[in-house]
C-alpha cells in the first residue's frame, strides 16, 4: 500500500520558505490533476532558479515576482510542458529576462477523447532556451540544480536534484498525494518504470513534487509507487488468464469497485498497462482489438 502524504499547511500567493534553500509560492489551481494547486519552487538567495512557475495566473506571477523582489532570477527549470506547469515560464522570462531550461516535446501528445480527460491538458507553445533532454546542470550561488531525464508521465519529463540538500523536485513524476497518470501515446509505462528505478538509485533525503507536500522518506515510497505498477500489471494478465478480452470488457471488471463514469478514464490508464506487456511479449492482440496471453 503506498504510504500517502497528503497533509500540507500553506496558503495561495504566501511565500514560504520551506527547506534552508527553498521556497514556496503554491498557485490558486486546485483541481483534480492539481491537488492544492501547483507548488512553484525557488532555489537559492540572490541568483535564483524558479522551478515549474506554473499556470500563466496574472496573480501568480505577481506573487512569484514579489517573493524575488531585489533578487534575480538566473534561471527557470520546467519539469514537463502540462499546462498547470510551464505556461508562466513565458511571462516570467519577459519581466526577468531569465532563460528558460527543460526539453522540448517528443514524440506524440496524448489526445484525450473519452468523457472524463485523463491529465492536465499540454502547453503546446513549450519551447525551452536550453535544452537538458540528455541531462545537465543549473547552478547559481550556493546551490546546483541537476536536470535528470525521467521520461513516463511524458516523453520530456524531468526532475532536478537539488545537490546541495540531497533533495530533488519530481513534477509528476512521484507525488505524495496520489499516483501518477501515464496516457499514450505521449505517456508510456516502460519508460516510467525504468524512470523510478533511476530516482530510487539517486537515494535522495527528500522529494518535493510540485503538488502537494514533500515526501520524506523517498525509499520506502518509490518502492511502494513500483509495487503499486506491478499489482496493476499483474491484474491485467490474471484477467486474461480466463480467456481473450478488450479493453472495453476488462475495465468494468478490474475497476468493479470505481465509479464507471471514471472508467473511460480507467481505459486509458489500462492502455498504457497493455502497450508494456505487449512489449514486453507476455500479451498479445487479435485482429478484433482482443488482447490475449501469450
Amino acid at each position: 500500500m503506498i504510504p500517502y502524504v497528503r497533509e500540507i499547511a500553506f496558503d495561495y500567493g504566501v511565500t514560504q520558505q520551506v527547506s534552508p534553500l527553498i521556497r514556496r509560492v503554491i498557485a490558486d489551481n486546485p483541481g483534480p490533476f492539481t491537488y492544492t494547486g501547483t507548488g512553484t519552487y525557488i532555489v537559492g538567495r540572490g541568483e535564483v532558479c524558479v522551478v515549474d512557475p506554473g499556470p500563466d495566473l496574472p496573480e501568480h506571477l505577481a506573487a512569484i515576482l514579489a517573493a524575488v523582489e531585489g533578487e534575480r532570477v538566473a534561471a527557470i527549470a520546467i519539469t514537463h510542458h502540462h499546462t498547470d506547469h510551464s505556461p508562466l515560464a513565458g511571462p516570467l522570462k519577459a519581466a526577468t529576462g531569465a532563460p528558460i531550461y527543460g526539453c522540448a516535446v517528443v514524440g506524440h501528445e496524448s489526445v484525450d477523447t473519452g468523457e472524463v480527460p485523463m491529465e492536465a491538458g499540454h502547453d503546446h507553445d513549450f519551447r525551452p532556451d536550453v535544452s537538458l533532454c540528455a541531462g545537465g546542470r543549473i547552478a547559481g550561488p550556493g546551490w546546483t540544480l541537476e536536470a535528470i531525464p525521467t521520461p513516463g508521465h511524458t516523453s520530456n519529463h524531468l526532475c532536478y536534484g537539488l545537490m546541495d540538500e540531497n533533495a530533488c523536485f519530481t513534477g509528476d513524476h512521484i507525488m505524495g498525494w496520489s499516483t501518477t497518470v501515464i496516457t499514450p501515446p505521449d505517456g508510456d509505462m516502460g519508460d516510467y518504470l525504468a524512470s523510478l528505478e533511476v530516482i530510487r538509485r539517486h537515494d535522495f533525503q527528500t522529494l518535493w513534487p510540485t503538488h502537494g507536500p514533500p515526501i520524506r522518506d523517498p525509499g520506502p515510497f518509490i518502492d511502494a509507487y513500483l509495487e503499486h505498477r506491478r499489482e496493476r500489471l499483474d491484474q491485467i494478465t490474471t484477467a486474461l488468464a480466463a480467456g481473450p478480452a478488450r479493453i472495453a470488457e476488462l475495465v468494468p471488471r478490474l475497476y468493479a469497485d470505481v465509479d464507471s463514469r471514471l472508467w473511460p478514464a480507467a481505459a486509458r490508464s489500462m492502455q498504457a498497462g497493455v502497450l508494456y506487456l505487449e512489449g514486453q511479449g507476455l500479451i498479445a492482440a487479435d485482429a478484433n482489438g482482443a488482447y490475449r496471453l501469450v
